[in-house]
């Protein structure tokens, strides 16, 4: 049944974000596909973590994040917080830290500051859900998608109506 279930959500659209602290040892960040708006007032996402080592540890104990939601010329960006090993914080890429600590990439159209609300085991991964402090925003762009293992972005020449 778990190949049947990941091969249903890999023909299951989702947004594309990028999620960062500030760690012990410096910054930390991963790509999900998990990020959803829970509530709008106040405003609450939610996302899940499927391990509890490495970044995703980091995220699922820090206080504060940032939730980038990313857009179509991000693509690289994503794949380049989800390589395992990758020098995600390099000298090359484009970010700054807010006056919390928590890095913030720059050249992503949203990214929102939040403060953890809860942790909810759930099987094997870990449920985090978060409300909004700040939100900050960069260039505009066409929405980034990950869809069967594949990153693809959404324009008008996607929209059925």
């Amino acid at each position: 049944m778990v190949d049947e279930f990941k091969d249903a959500f890999r023909g299951h659209p989702a947004g594309v974000a990028i999620i960062t602290a500030s760690g012990p040892e410096g910054p930390v960040g991963l790509t999900a596909s998990s990020v959803s708006s829970v509530s709008a007032v106040p405003p609450i996402l939610a996302f899940s973590l499927a391990s509890a080592q490495g970044s995703a540890g980091v995220i699922a104990g820090a206080d504060t994040i940032v939730v980038h939601l990313l857009g179509a010329d991000n693509a690289e960006l994503a794949s380049r917080f989800a390589a395992r090993g990758a020098d995600r914080f390099g000298p090359d890429l484009d970010w700054s830290t807010l006056p919390g600590g928590e890095p913030l990439l720059g050249g992503v159209p949203k990214a929102l500051l939040c403060r953890i609300l809860s942790r909810t085991q759930a099987g094997s991964s870990t449920v985090i859900t978060a409300s909004v402090l700040e939100i900050h925003a960069g260039p505009a762009a066409a929405p980034l998608v990950y869809h069967d293992r594949t990153y693809h972005h959404l324009g008008s020449h996607s929209a059925l109506r």
